[in-house]
């Protein structure tokens, strides 16, 4: 028997970095996925295979993360081994993954092959709840992020659109299919290095960043009533204004400023989506301006059109 499910990226829409300071971010899933196939095997082992690399272990060797070469993998090795003591079993498992995803360029990869691989080895013994695979996710995740905030993972298990702050997350009820562009910038970059640079930031500006969270805070409440009036144009003002804050911020580079500039030209708007520092672009587009938006991408970048996916988790085949 085998056990299938898939989870959604993501990108943010205006609130990172901010978020950490209580400001609240707009998260939205796209229609990009990670799959997770998992089977019993009849060698004691444990394996995991993925597009990145695969590795393994004896059923019976007690998990030594620091044992475990690849990083991304941890949570994995964990799903399986805490799924197996949960419901008393010793066989061995696999865990296949394959990605539409493009990995370490802040679309939310890491959440969703956590999101994915814990439904699909729970799917093994049982049919899991969404809240409940979330919280085992989220545990999951934490063996390498110790302070992941739950956001990317809670919009990959439920989908849509979503306001997420330290408080938890709240679904924002919409039926606009937003059209975005993801630009990739092939910029290298380390989400807890940015994170640590800008509280640094805080901590020598105080009263600027507080103004600026101030400033942020306006925008997420804009943007959640244009939202809902499919205001595109002002949608994307408003994004385009957070891309002024991120910038002021410095976790932008000349790179992620070009790529905003070239799909400023024909978008609605364009910022960074995560810490930046390298990672992703997102433009926000509709039938009018997609292809000539795509088009100038793409003679500088990797870029694609994404669309939100509505459904979050999805259960292909579980007992």
């Amino acid at each position: 028997m085998k056990s299938i499910a898939s989870a959604p990226g993501k990108v943010i829409l205006f609130g990172e970095h901010f978020v950490v300071y209580g400001v609240k971010a707009i998260l939205c899933a796209i229609d990009k996925r990670i799959t997770a196939t998992t089977q019993f095997l009849d060698e004691p082992k444990i394996r995991i295979k993925s597009e990145l690399g695969n590795a393994e272990m004896d059923v019976d060797t007690p998990l030594d993360l620091n044992s475990i070469s690849t990083r991304f993998m941890k949570p994995f090795f964990y799903i399986v081994k805490e799924t197996l003591r949960e419901f008393n079993e010793k066989k061995g498992v696999e865990v296949v993954l394959k990605s539409d995803i493009p990995a370490g360029i802040g679309l939310g990869s890491s959440s969703a092959a956590c999101v994915a691989v814990t439904a699909s080895v729970v799917g093994l013994f049982d049919k899991k709840s969404k809240e409940q695979v979330l919280k085992k996710s989220i545990e999951s995740e934490r063996i390498i992020f110790e302070d992941v905030s739950g956001a990317d993972s809670s919009v990959s298990t439920f989908g849509g659109l979503m306001a997420y702050d330290k408080n938890g997350f709240e679904k924002i009820y919409s039926k606009n299919n937003l059209s975005l562009i993801i630009a990739n910038s092939n910029q290298v970059h380390d989400t807890r290095e940015i994170v640590l640079k800008v509280r640094e930031f805080k901590n020598k500006n105080e009263k600027m960043f507080a103004d600026m969270c101030k400033q942020e805070k306006e925008l997420v409440r804009e943007a959640l009533l244009r939202l809902k009036e499919n205001d595109l144009n002002k949608l994307g003002s408003l994004i385009s204004e957070n891309q002024k804050l991120l910038k002021k911020i410095n976790v932008s580079t000349d790179k992620l400023d070009f790529l905003i500039k070239e799909a400023s030209k024909t978008s609605y708007g364009a910022k960074i989506t995560g810490a930046g520092g390298g990672g992703c672009v997102i433009s926000l587009v509709d039938e009018s301006n997609a292809t000539t938006t795509l088009e100038n991408l793409k003679k500088i970048s990797d870029c694609f059109i994404a669309k939100i996916d509505f459904d979050g988790l999805r259960y292909l085949q579980s007992k």
